[in-house]
């Protein structure tokens, strides 16, 4: 079996399955586990990553107004690797290599039949139960549906027991919460977010589970006035993110919000953690409870989080 993975969530899942070995290429933005950087990268972005987000959007904005793919892959070193199976996604542009793009790049170098060519899995969840059940899709196609079920198994347990350790808080001492996936122009989390905040005890206040993330303006973040606001833009880890903070500590009402008066500023890693719908959403769904009760819950960073560098207050 020769697996190429063209999304960071589906190198997570092959990794949880046991299926690392298999691994013989990935996309450029593929990172976790820490080995697969050095397997062979298959794609690369069409615009300079390289910017603030006002910047980064502008280019993308622009790339697919030209109906353009964000991303390119390399039709030679695929066809070179000769993977058996290419999993890839269809739910954002933005994201990654689009199904389109991958069949496409399939049907020209690795041939159009079931015998010669790879089988492609396109991954695309707007909840954690569609996230679960892509991981035992993927175990199936594998030929691994008993271990899919297993790592689902243990992801819901970790689930159920984040619920249960904030599940006698009442809704009214819940904090209200506001997570933020992109800095400027403003945009709130949607898909699964919004569950996971739920899950550790929050309120989320933008963003419905299962709908893609909306747009919001500042002057709807000022109305919400949220008691807690957590950044998790995609793509940036926590240091990327304090440089695009400027954005946002600039405007005029910034000190008006609750949550900066509070000092409820969260900087989380976005890139590792929240964007990425994969079993590492437990722990972004462990981050979001130490956030808001770590102190209350027996220090949950510690205790949950080993130590990961997974959010820092911002001040």
């Amino acid at each position: 079996m020769r697996i190429v993975s063209l999304i960071p969530s589906a190198t997570e899942i092959v990794a949880a399955l046991g299926f690392s070995d298999c691994l013989v290429g990935r996309s450029h933005e593929c990172d976790f586990p820490a080995r697969v950087k050095d397997l062979p990268v298959c794609t690369e972005p069409k615009f300079d990553p390289v910017g603030s987000s006002q910047v980064i959007h502008e280019r993308v904005t622009e790339l697919l107004q030209s109906a353009l793919s964000v991303y390119r892959i390399d039709t030679a070193l695929l066809q070179t690797l000769r993977p058996t199976h290419i999993i890839t996604q269809a739910q954002c542009e933005v994201c990654a290599v689009s199904l389109g793009d991958v069949e496409a790049a399939a049907a020209q170098v690795l041939g159009h039949s079931d015998l010669d060519g790879p089988q492609i899995i396109s991954l695309q969840p707007n909840t954690l139960e569609e996230v679960w059940n892509d991981i035992e899709r993927v175990a199936e196609a594998l030929g691994a549906a008993e271990r899919g079920q297993e790592v689902v198994s243990a992801l819901r347990q970790r689930s159920a027991a984040c619920a249960d350790r904030v599940a006698a808080i009442p809704q009214n001492q819940r904090p209200n919460v506001a997570c933020i996936e992109w800095i400027e122009p403003l945009m709130a989390a949607g898909n699964w977010v919004p569950e996971l905040v739920e899950l550790a005890g929050g309120i989320c206040q933008f963003g419905a589970v299962g709908q893609h993330s909306p747009w919001m303006t500042w002057e709807e973040l000022l109305a919400a006035d949220p008691a807690v606001i957590v950044t998790m833009p995609c793509g940036f880890d926590i240091a990327k993110t304090r440089t695009e903070m400027g954005a946002l500590t600039q405007r005029e009402d910034w000190l008006s919000l609750q949550a900066v008066r509070q000092g409820n500023i969260y900087l989380t890693d976005g890139n590792q953690y929240f964007n990425r719908p994969g079993p590492r959403l437990i722990e972004s769904m462990e981050i979001l409870q130490a956030i808001f009760y770590g102190q209350t819950l027996g220090n949950l960073a510690e205790s949950q989080l080993s130590g990961r560098n997974a959010f820092e207050k911002f001040s």
